[in-house]
């Protein structure tokens, strides 16, 4: 596992004590995935109901906060597949 993989799943999880109402990945290319789900953040790359692909530096300042998602959604730096909703309530945990 990649460092920013274990950074990243640290991070989410310190950001989303009570976990996740859900399924959804992040893939954070060129370095893996990150599932989220009731138990928290942990590295893997499985089915989900939302998938959210972004760089690392989109990655990183969306989890810093200085990355609004919606707004890296609108220009192209996060692309969603699959559950909108689903990823519109995650956006809302890590915003």
């Amino acid at each position: 596992m990649s460092d920013v993989i274990e950074t990243a799943v640290a991070a989410l999880n310190d950001k989303m004590s009570g976990g996740f109402d859900g399924l959804a990945k992040f893939v954070i290319e060129d370095e893996g995935a990150i599932m989220l789900d009731a138990n928290g953040a942990r590295a893997g790359d499985e089915e989900a109901d939302v998938t959210l692909t972004a760089d690392v530096d989109t990655f990183k300042g969306i989890l810093d906060g200085d990355t609004n998602p919606t707004a890296a959604f609108m220009t192209g730096k996060l692309s969603v597949d699959g559950d909108m909703g689903m990823a519109m309530k995650l956006a809302s945990v890590l915003g």
